[in-house]
């Protein structure tokens, strides 16, 4: 929207050319998000105290997190309000993954936040029923990715890229589909499951982010992603704005989610980040980076399947307690040693995908 407005001003007054630099509109957008995200949050905290939507802790959970019940949940409102306000403002709207993304999380956020009310105002335990949600998880990526495989406009979009190798890009056709399917709904829930402990998810969300913001600029500029071996995309330059909102509005929300949390971003926030990092992996043409920077994400997927098959199959679980952060904290690991141990090998993960861009 302000990019429309700079070019319509910018012949009358040439300062607001500056406006229409990426770098410039990335900047204003992170501190958009952060900025409304402070303001916005002591606000919905408030809102929240006062309506008793409060997070419901397990029995079995850690003994620490008995404390945690009542604190104010769907604190993920405000995450995703800030990336949309700052991307309507900052991004060109003209481009289809604009629109894409915005779409995405809406959808899982809508899908989440539904999930949360059941849970802490209608007070059904289960929530939203698990076929159902992942019924809409699965109806709304089938619908994404029919979008970007029917809207494609080359080769470069339907390219699978696999890191360490720059010959190697085959072309997916149709099984396109269903990797967006994948990519979507694992990475959607695999951010739910992360999100147990304050600040747990949403920095490495941030990191994520951040990271793939370098990867879309590059994506987008000819000369990079010749010289790098990665498709050439150049609708994926508006993907560094709204990259850039999610790590604003992470670091806004981090600010009452900090240990200890004053608010959870519950399931409406949780499974919305997730997805939207999985939709921008798409339409970067780099699924495999999410799984490497994504660790965390995986690692705590990885856990609980491995929990629930072993439980399954011979009756004895492997660790403590799943998600993996329980099982930490169950050894007695303090919460935040927990918390900042995994922002640790986030931060180490995402040097390692970056550094797969140039290692081909």
């Amino acid at each position: 929207m302000i990019v429309w407005l700079a070019e319509l001003l910018s012949s009358h007054f040439t300062f607001f050319n500056v406006l229409t630099y990426l770098s410039v509109r990335m900047v204003f957008a992170v501190l958009t998000a952060l900025a409304f995200s402070l303001w916005a949050g002591p606000k919905l905290i408030r809102y929240l105290q006062s309506q008793q939507i409060g997070q419901v802790v397990r029995d079995d959970g850690p003994e620490s997190h008995f404390s945690k019940a009542g604190t104010p949940t769907m604190g993920g409102i405000l995450i995703l309000a800030a990336i949309v306000l700052s991307t309507v403002l900052w991004a060109r709207l003209d481009n289809l993954y604009v629109w894409v993304v915005l779409f995405t999380t809406v959808s899982f956020g809508a899908i989440g936040f539904m999930d949360d009310y059941l849970k802490v105002v209608r007070k059904h335990p289960d929530g939203l029923i698990a076929r159902w949600k992942y019924f809409w998880q699965s109806v709304t990526a089938l619908t994404i990715g029919v979008v970007l495989y029917l809207t494609a406009s080359g080769d470069a979009q339907l390219t699978l890229v696999v890191p360490f190798f720059k010959e190697y890009m085959p072309y997916l056709g149709l099984l396109f589909i269903p990797l967006v399917y994948f990519t979507l709904v694992g990475s959607s829930n695999a951010v739910n499951l992360t999100d147990g402990l304050d600040g747990l998810a949403i920095m490495p969300t941030v990191m994520v982010a951040s990271a793939f913001a370098l990867i879309a600029y590059l994506t987008s500029h000819v000369n990079y992603s010749h010289y790098l071996f990665i498709p050439y995309i150049p609708q994926a330059s508006e993907l560094v704005i709204i990259c850039g909102t999610i790590a604003g509005a992470g670091l806004g929300f981090l600010w009452f989610n900090t240990y200890p949390a004053q608010v959870f971003m519950g399931d409406v926030g949780s499974l919305a980040l997730g997805a939207i990092l999985g939709v921008i992996a798409v339409l970067v043409r780099q699924e495999f980076l999410l799984v490497i920077m994504g660790g965390i994400f995986v690692l705590e997927t990885v856990s609980v399947i491995l929990q629930v098959g072993s439980y399954k199959m011979r009756k004895q679980r492997i660790f403590r307690m799943a998600p993996i952060h329980h099982h930490y904290e169950k050894k007695g690991w303090p919460e935040p040693r927990v918390i900042v141990r995994f922002w640790i090998i986030t931060i180490v993960l995402v040097l390692i995908g970056l550094v797969t861009l140039k290692v081909r």
